[in-house]
């Protein structure tokens, strides 16, 4: 896990590690020349498991003992970036919040696969057509944009958030479960690619 450390003299992140034992370090400040010592905080390993889609995956994440964490932080692991969506303590107790070494299991989703969202297009005589897509995390969508999808081309009319549904404005694809419209005579902006199930797409 890369470390960033600060000067406590002139506040310069320009700091580099003269010596090393153990947990024990040696830094310098190359701006104002100030050498001090830190002790680095026991990491744990603590059991991770990450969603990719429709399947999860057993992993861990190395973490510094008594740091707190909360869900929606983000942790790495040896392959993965990954936000966490849910905490348990022992006795399976889920809480939004806790400290390492408290912490029995941890769960994330994969933010190195791209978002999987919903799209919901209202068709004539109430019928309505559901799509699955692929979409990357920091992708801008509008309400009133037009889209093909599965060979239609449907303008925006709502999209739900995981915080709540808008009828006006933009969010990213990280933000969005689900985008709604109805199908329109009009130049689709672009196209969005169907989303194929994990086995699939991992394939290739």
């Amino acid at each position: 896990m890369e470390e960033w450390f600060i000067c406590p003299e002139c506040g310069s992140d320009d700091v580099e590690v003269i010596k090393e034992r153990g947990r024990e370090l040696t830094l310098k400040c190359n701006e104002c020349g100030n050498v001090w010592q830190i002790t680095l905080p026991k990491l744990v390993k603590v059991p991770l498991i990450v969603s990719k889609h429709e399947r999860s995956f057993k992993t861990e994440a190395e973490l510094p003992e008594g740091e707190e964490i909360k869900v929606g932080d983000v942790v790495e692991t040896e392959e993965d970036e990954v936000r966490i969506t849910g905490i348990e303590l022992e006795g399976e107790k889920r809480v939004e919040r806790g400290r390492i070494g408290e912490i029995k299991t941890l769960w994330g989703e994969s933010l190195t696969f791209p978002k999987v969202i919903g799209v919901t297009v209202y068709m004539s005589h109430g019928e309505t057509q559901s799509y699955r897509v692929k979409v990357d995390r920091d992708e801008e969508f509008v309400i009133g944009e037009v889209l093909e999808v599965g060979g239609l081309t449907v303008k925006i009319e709502k999209i739900r958030t995981e915080r709540k549904t808008l009828r006006h404005g933009k969010a990213t694809g990280d933000e969005i479960i689900r985008i709604m419209g109805r199908p329109v005579r009009a130049k689709a902006r672009r196209r969005l690619e169907l989303y194929r199930g994990f086995q699939r797409e991992t394939k290739g």
